[in-house]
């Protein structure tokens, strides 16, 4: 949308072709971006291309030639009118004003939460703010922006990376929008967050939420360093279960973010026509155990080019969440232990005591139905016990895991995700730095993306249990936390 705005305003006749259900949405962002008149076409999600096409050819033609109406020549940008005071009552009164709901008729007319992610939340009263805002050094009416100069994107995605610099103002998706530290202070109080947590949400508010292009469910972290002792974050047994406030109430500020901050409405702000992610939903975030790791390992903080003692948080994308292969966590004991059960059958290392390739075990068949890279959260046994086998660092298993994923180009072509990622096989083919077009059928390729150390990540977290968590996606954008302290 911003370049068929530039396009338009400079003149250059330009229609948008779009799906039915995407319409709302189209409608929100033309006004977004200045041009609320541009034309644009629905297309069929169903009809064959010829037919489709047959259908809105000409009046694309038409819509391409046709003069401008006056009206249609007028400009005009979407601001939200934002009061700082939403409401005034009782408590009783406030929390019946926050449940309030509005039907969406893009999803079969469903309620739709207007001020929460659809759970009941803290009433944010001027006290409650205050005592959030005193977590933090940094002013009520900041403007959240980027804390450091840095680089992403890229991933395989087939998206160039994208630079920002300290200070540019973060902008929420999928309206576009700023937001102020008090802002933020009155998302984390109706998320359930104590002030100790604020400089943890202001570094989730730094990464935009987590929201991505909007279409996300408010995003997934992962904190390392020190500040998971002071705020209670539990890093063992339960991590992902009920009971620890900490990683519940700050998991779910994404949410609200995505909601409030961004104004993401289904199917009127956003595109976003899949089921969502249970995984998602409802906060996720958990934290790293360092203390544990092997020696010569480093913590995620100091893989992501931190100090060993500062405090961060990652983005992450978790993605085909228990991937690879499975067992109980008696089986990785008896491999290990004396090279008997399953897995050892299957590393072909019977009766021989560990310790063993692990990793081998788990990534087997993770490449047939899963595109990129993998994060793979151990306990600290299974991370000691590849440290003796012989991986002295987590990038040698990075580069290890990405081999294993190579593959035949006959074979990666049957694969869905690279028709996007490879340009439509116009692009060059990074391991070999020729056209796609170029190579032969048995030329190798890694299914698991392009770059080891991006597309792959490894957590330590206590657990006494031997077992493991797999889920795609890899190493991502990463925040300081100490900085909004």
């Amino acid at each position: 949308m911003p370049y068929l705005a530039e396009l338009e305003k400079a003149g250059i006749p330009t229609v948008l072709i779009d799906h039915t259900e995407e319409t709302e949405k189209v409608k929100h962002d033309l006004t977004l971006y200045g041009v609320p008149s541009l034309r644009f076409i629905e297309a069929s999600r169903t009809l064959p291309g010829p037919e489709d096409v047959d259908n809105w050819f000409e009046p694309l033609i038409e819509a391409l030639t046709d003069p401008l109406t006056e009206r249609e020549k007028e400009s005009g940008r979407w601001a939200p009118d934002h009061p700082r005071i939403l409401f005034e009552g009782t408590l009783e009164e406030a929390e019946e004003f926050y449940r309030q709901t509005e039907i969406i008729p893009g999803i079969l007319n469903a309620p739709w939460s207007k001020y929460t992610d659809g759970l009941p939340i803290v009433i944010p009263t001027e006290e409650r703010v205050e005592r959030m805002l005193a977590g933090t050094s940094h002013k009520p009416d900041e403007l959240i922006t980027i804390q450091r100069d840095m680089e992403m994107g890229g991933q395989g995605s087939g998206v160039g990376r994208i630079k920002l610099k300290k200070g540019q103002p973060v902008m929420f998706m999928p309206m576009y929008r700023t937001a102020t530290v008090e802002q933020v202070a009155v998302n984390a109080v109706m998320a359930g967050c104590q002030p100790e947590d604020f400089p943890v949400v202001l570094a989730i508010a730094e990464s935009g939420g987590g929201t991505a292009d909007g279409r996300g469910g408010g995003g997934a972290f992962i904190v390392s360093g020190p500040i998971y002792k002071e705020i209670g974050m539990n890093v063992s047994y339960g991590m992902f279960n009920p009971g620890n406030p900490a990683n519940k109430t700050i998991g779910r500020v994404g949410s609200l973010m995505l909601r409030n901050l961004g104004g993401y409405i289904e199917s009127v702000t956003t595109i976003s026509t899949g089921f969502g992610s249970p995984i998602t939903n409802g906060g996720f975030i958990f934290a790293e155990y360092a203390e544990a790791l092997p020696e010569g390992w480093k913590g995620l903080n100091e893989e992501l080019g931190y100090r060993k003692d500062e405090s961060i948080i990652m983005v992450t994308r978790p993605r085909g969440w228990g991937m690879g292969q499975e067992h109980p966590p008696g089986g990785y004991r008896a491999l290990q232990k004396s090279g008997h059960g399953a897995l050892a059958r299957f590393l072909d290392v019977k009766g021989i005591p560990g310790p063993h390739n692990y990793v081998d075990y788990i990534i087997d068949g993770i490449w047939r139905t899963h595109e990129g890279g993998v994060t793979l959260v151990f306990v600290p046994q299974m991370a000691h016990d590849l440290k003796d086998f012989g991986f002295k660092s987590k990038e040698e298993i990075y580069e290890h895991m990405w081999k294993k994923s190579f593959e035949p180009v006959k074979t990666y072509r049957m694969r869905g995700g690279p028709d996007l990622t490879t340009n439509g096989w116009m692009g060059i083919e990074k391991t070999s730095g020729k056209h796609w077009r170029e190579l032969e059928d048995d030329y190798m390729v890694p299914a698991g993306g392009d770059d080891p150390f991006e597309n792959y990540c490894i957590i330590v977290c206590d657990c006494q249990e031997t077992s493991s968590l797999r889920f795609g996606g890899g190493h991502g954008p990463s925040y300081s936390i100490d900085a909004w302290r």
